[in-house]
């Protein structure tokens, strides 16, 4: 029986793994094409991409811990390693929109703008926003790519990781059958 510190120093170090991946990801995506960080293509890779690694590392946990894991420790693994690859994907994308590119948020915003106006538009609903609908959209939009907006993104995030911690859980899990009476 693994103790219940253990799922946490696991996850500590698969999470972080995770997040650097992420970030390096991140980077890479804003080398070649910056506008592709707010498509609807790379969210979907990033939320496949971090299910994916949460399952390996969460696999390789349990075969660490000798193949069998509960689902409480299988959940706490994956909610720890969900945390900590969030708080460096938030610390990632913090240097990246406010030291390395101060002018990307701006970019990022117009784009998202054109992509929420278009889809507007092949829905007939494009004509029925006014300038300060469009304004309040974009006041929006620059509140999320502020330190505190990332922050409190992080924030909302860690109520997601949740749901995807017990999905993950329920998959991780295994009991040692030689243990039924």
């Amino acid at each position: 029986m693994e103790s219940t510190s253990q799922p946490a120093q696991s996850a500590l170090r698969s999470g972080g793994m995770m997040g650097l991946i992420m970030v390096i990801i991140n980077f890479l995506i804003y080398a070649f094409d910056s506008s592709a960080l707010v498509g609807f293509w790379f969210a979907f890779f990033v939320l496949v991409l971090f299910f994916g690694l949460l399952i390996y590392f969460g696999i390789q946990y349990r075969k660490e811990v000798g193949g069998y894991l509960t689902y409480g420790a299988a959940f706490q693994f994956s909610f720890v390693a969900l945390i900590v690859a969030g708080l460096i994907y938030t610390i990632g994308n913090i240097l990246l929109y406010h030291v390395i590119d101060p002018a990307l948020p701006e970019v990022l915003i117009e784009k998202q703008l054109s992509s929420v106006l278009e889809m507007m538009d092949k829905f007939g609903a494009g004509d029925s926003l006014s300038a300060d609908d469009l304004d309040e959209m974009r006041e929006s939009m620059v509140g999320s790519y502020t330190i505190v907006g990332q922050i409190k993104g992080l924030g909302v995030s860690f109520i997601f990781y949740a749901l995807m911690a017990l999905i993950v859980a329920a998959i991780l899990k295994k009991r040692d059958k030689s243990l039924n009476y």
